[in-house]
């Protein structure tokens, strides 16, 4: 998880793990209230029921929290979180109550700004998105190498945060992965997230890359991402 920040309140937040969320309440001292969803793997995910019991029983909250879900995850997403029978076991609850959900395609427009959405490579086509605040940040969600991705949702200068470990596999990269794939520019903006331990993170760092750590807060620059007119 992580959260993008507006004059030091939380902005938007991406996926919901559940020790992600964790770590989200005591920082901010309650849930979220707009997120963004990447993919439907668990540990991006399990924080859904936690958020729908303090979503749920919250008049001011309740369907108001809202959901930005790239189209082709929904059913997925659903299948995770929301398809249980009875929610609550007194019945007359819909999962999906608790929430505003609003399926997004190439963009979205979240609190009067535009966000661009892109496919990722994760596991399985169509299952894996990317989000980019143009000019501020790329977030990559899970993912092998995107070079022609970030060709073009990462060509404003923007910090891009990519998942990487020491080494690769099927459905993350590794950093052979990204030193063999992008140029020298791009990984200079990189900040590498997912890596495996504390130990995998200082390998990370000897080599010259700039490595997240839980609970950083690092400085965007003002989006160039187009408004809403007044």
């Amino acid at each position: 998880m992580a959260t993008i920040e507006r004059d030091g309140a939380p902005w938007l937040t991406i996926d919901c793990g559940n020790e992600g969320l964790s770590h989200y309440l005591a920082q901010y001292g309650e849930a979220p209230r707009a997120l963004f969803i990447t993919h439907t793997h668990l540990d991006h995910v399990a924080g859904f029921e936690r958020l729908f019991v303090s979503s749920y029983f919250d008049e001011t909250r309740r369907g108001r929290v809202r959901l930005y879900v790239p189209a082709a995850l929904v059913p997925l997403l659903h299948q995770r979180v929301g398809d249980y029978p009875n929610p609550l076991a007194e019945g007359g609850a819909n999962f999906w109550d608790a929430f505003q959900v609003i399926p997004v395609g190439a963009s979205f427009w979240h609190d009067g700004v535009r966000l661009e959405v892109f496919a990722t490579r994760h596991h399985w086509p169509e299952t894996s998105f990317g989000l980019r605040l143009q000019g501020s940040v790329v977030w990559t969600g899970d993912t092998r190498p995107i070079p022609e991705q970030l060709a073009k949702y990462a060509n404003a200068g923007e910090l891009v945060a990519h998942d990487c470990a020491l080494h690769g596999n099927p459905s993350h990269s590794g950093i052979d992965d990204l030193e063999r794939e992008y140029p020298a520019e791009l990984l200079s903006r990189c900040v590498l997230y997912h890596y495996a331990s504390h130990e995998e993170g200082e390998a990370l760092a000897a080599r010259g890359h700039r490595v997240a750590k839980a609970d950083d807060v690092i400085g965007l620059a003002d989006p160039s991402a187009p408004r809403a007119q007044p």
